[in-house]
């Protein structure tokens, strides 16, 4: 296959008359600038890199807009969680596979062509096992397979219900595993997905307040690719940190594990100044979830010392209420603007130039990094994937290098994406998966059975 680009964003920037060759084995062959269009290509206006979600509950998309009326004068997070654990209850593996089929499918068409799910909803209801163990990781592999996005698996520790060590309520009950058993289930997903170049299996650790980091430690010591773990979201998570360790709890997890570039430390909202420093130090990925974060009333991350700081991150879909890289990166920039009550917020310090091609490029480095992917982007052996935006959705006509992501990002009222290459095959064109049809009725049919309609 052989696509050429009129503009096309490169690691080295932007670059004219693209030339872009995929081989057979869904990888780019090469990229070459100014070259001259052959006539069998197939002509673009402008190619971007595909984004990344390095953080998603998918089994969430079916409660998307159904949290938001107010349970009590002070609602939170933590009557947020009550419904999310109403959900998690009922959902069979069938219908695990047809909700995360549709968001998926929502994902590639928004422009996202990798995923990293935390996975933790691994059980019966009840918490029996299922005859398989890894059922539930596998339908969710069978629903990235599918629809075609790359998708990094992360099955999830989750062993106790609070710092105290009490043990998990009746509604967590099909999340609770052992470092033993999802060490099992690490082991049959990767030997089912073996050959299968889009699926690949990293760790999730649920919370320091899930997760004794002791008897984790062996799980932590023998498996390979990222590790993620929620950490700080929430102040009452902190506070009970410090009451029951006596430390804030990334400054906890740097002293008592070896952090380093293959964790992912997600939302990580509220950090002291010295944990700031340190996470950047580690060479960790802060996993942002903006959109999920203002949702829940989480509060702001600490951007601007992290970035001065040399920190890396990455954005990610967590609650998928709302799915666009797009409107993620504007919610991050546009948070920082409400809080330093500046414009253009997210840069280093010193640093000028455009907001969107600095965010785009951040978060497609954190993402790939967080994913485990070792290399992403139009570069030649990367796995072929990328976007194709629509012209038609932005917001001007004309626009050349990062005044594309700037106004894709801060000015398009949809995500401005027209086509979609994931491992070499197209899997979205003028704005619509070709699979739409089927995944969409499947999708509704679950709902439907969940709800009681």
């Amino acid at each position: 296959m052989e696509l050429f680009a009129e503009q096309a964003l490169l690691p080295d920037g932007w670059r004219r008359n693209v030339r872009i060759s995929v081989s057979p084995d869904g990888c780019f062959e090469s990229i070459v600038p100014d070259a001259r269009i052959s006539a069998d290509a197939e002509r673009k206006a402008i190619v971007v890199p595909s984004q990344l979600s390095l953080h998603s509950h998918a089994f969430q998309r079916g409660m998307a807009g159904l949290a938001e009326s107010r349970q009590n004068p002070a609602d939170t997070f933590w009557t947020w969680r009550r419904l999310m654990y109403q959900l998690a209850h009922r959902i069979s593996p069938e219908q695990m596979q047809d909700i995360a089929s549709y968001l998926y499918m929502e994902m590639l068409t928004a422009g996202y062509t990798q995923v990293a799910e935390f996975h933790y909803l691994h059980h019966a209801p009840g918490g029996a096992t299922y005859g398989q163990v890894a059922e539930m990781s596998l339908r969710v592999g069978e629903a990235a397979r599918a629809v075609g996005i790359g998708l990094t698996l992360l099955p999830t520790l989750y062993e106790r219900g609070g710092f105290d060590g009490r043990p998990l309520q009746e509604a967590q009950e099909r999340f609770a595993t052992t470092p033993e058993l999802i060490g099992r289930i690490i082991s049959e997903t990767r030997s089912a997905w073996a050959g299968k170049p889009l699926l690949s299996v990293g760790l999730g650790l649920h919370s320091l307040r899930a997760v004794d980091l002791e008897t984790a430690s062996d799980l932590l010591s023998v498996q390979t690719g990222p590790v993620h773990i929620h950490v700080a979201e929430q102040q009452k998570e902190v506070e009970e940190c410090v009451a029951f360790v006596g430390a804030r709890p990334v400054e906890y997890l740097l002293s008592q594990t070896d952090v380093d570039e293959r964790w992912c430390l997600v939302h990580a909202t509220h950090l002291s100044a010295s944990e700031v420093a340190g996470m950047a130090r580690s060479g960790a990925v802060a996993g942002l979830c903006p959109i999920t974060e203002a949702n829940l009333g989480d509060g702001l991350f600490p951007l601007a010392p992290y970035v001065n700081d040399g920190g890396r991150f990455g954005i990610g879909s967590d609650s998928n209420v709302l799915i666009s890289p797009w409107e993620e990166l504007r919610t991050l920039e546009y948070g920082q603007r409400l809080f330093t009550q500046t414009r253009c917020a997210a840069l280093p310090a010193e640093a000028l130039g455009s907001t969107g091609g600095w965010l785009y490029r951040q978060a497609l480095d954190g993402g790939r990094r967080a994913c485990g992917l070792e290399s992403w982007g139009l570069v030649a052996r990367a796995r072929a994937d990328l976007c194709v935006l629509d012209e038609d959705q932005l917001p001007l006509p004309y626009l050349q290098d990062d005044a594309v992501l700037d106004a894709a990002i801060f000015g398009s009222r949809q995500p401005p994406v027209k086509d979609v290459l994931c491992g070499g095959q197209w899997r979205v064109r003028d704005g619509r998966h070709l699979n739409h049809d089927a995944v969409t009725a499947a999708f509704r049919r679950t709902v439907r059975t969940l709800l009681d309609l």
